[in-house]
């Protein structure tokens, strides 16, 4: 199974610290956030890897190169400007294979056991998410997550839980999909109506490091 790290954005929230560097070559604990993602990948097991690039991507190429270093194969897709979740996926598709996939947001640090996705039945057009508690900044969460594993809607006052950016989705979940920006939300709604989206909870390590003062926690507390 091939992963694919989603590395492309501009990193507005991390100002002023990605006008200089894109956001996945940030440090916590005196390692860049994406060389801990291809370190658990490689450990799980993920040898082939796509990087989705725009924004200063020449510096994550330079640094990552083609992953020898740790034991992976790293190729990249290129983004003349950020295409966004769906639309990087899209763009990467022909490099992704027919088999189902991973995606991993390059801007998260999580201890998650990334080796047990790879037992994980998707069938074709649907996918499976990966859910946390919801953190500060988002309190109410994105969907409701069943019993069963099935993800619905969250509505009104419901407090749901939040997407961790982390999922595998079949080839066919973006079939058909032109090669332009497009988010990944509105997919992600189609498919919990036609019942196509289910997940699973995650209770351990995972930081959305979306803003410089939660860089700066993180950083501080793995150092």
């Amino acid at each position: 199974m091939k992963a694919m790290i989603l590395a492309a954005g501009r990193g507005e929230r991390m100002l002023p610290l990605t006008r200089t560097t894109p956001k996945p070559l940030l440090k916590v604990g005196g390692k860049p956030l994406i060389e801990y993602q291809i370190e658990h990948l490689a450990r799980a097991g993920f040898v082939e890897l796509i990087i989705n690039i725009s924004h200063l991507g020449q510096q994550i190429e330079d640094y990552c190169g083609d992953g020898a270093r740790w034991g992976v194969a790293i190729d990249y897709s290129r983004e003349e400007s950020p295409l966004e979740t769906a639309g990087g996926v899209v763009r990467a598709l022909p490099d992704l294979g027919e088999g189902n996939f991973l995606v991993i947001n390059g801007d998260i640090f999580t201890h998650y056991p990334f080796e047990q996705l790879r037992q994980v039945f998707v069938a074709p057009g649907a996918a499976h998410l990966v859910m946390v508690s919801n953190p500060p900044q988002h309190a109410q969460g994105d969907f409701l997550l069943s019993d069963n594993g099935q993800l619905g809607f969250r509505v009104a006052q419901e407090v749901g839980v939040t997407y961790a950016g982390i999922g595998i989705y079949s080839p066919s979940f973006f079939a058909g999909l032109a090669d332009q920006k497009l988010a990944l939300r509105p997919l992600l709604d189609q498919a919990i109506e036609v019942s196509s989206l289910r997940g699973e909870f995650y209770a351990g390590k995972w930081v959305d490091v979306g803003t410089p003062e939660r860089l700066a926690q993180l950083d501080a507390a793995c150092s």
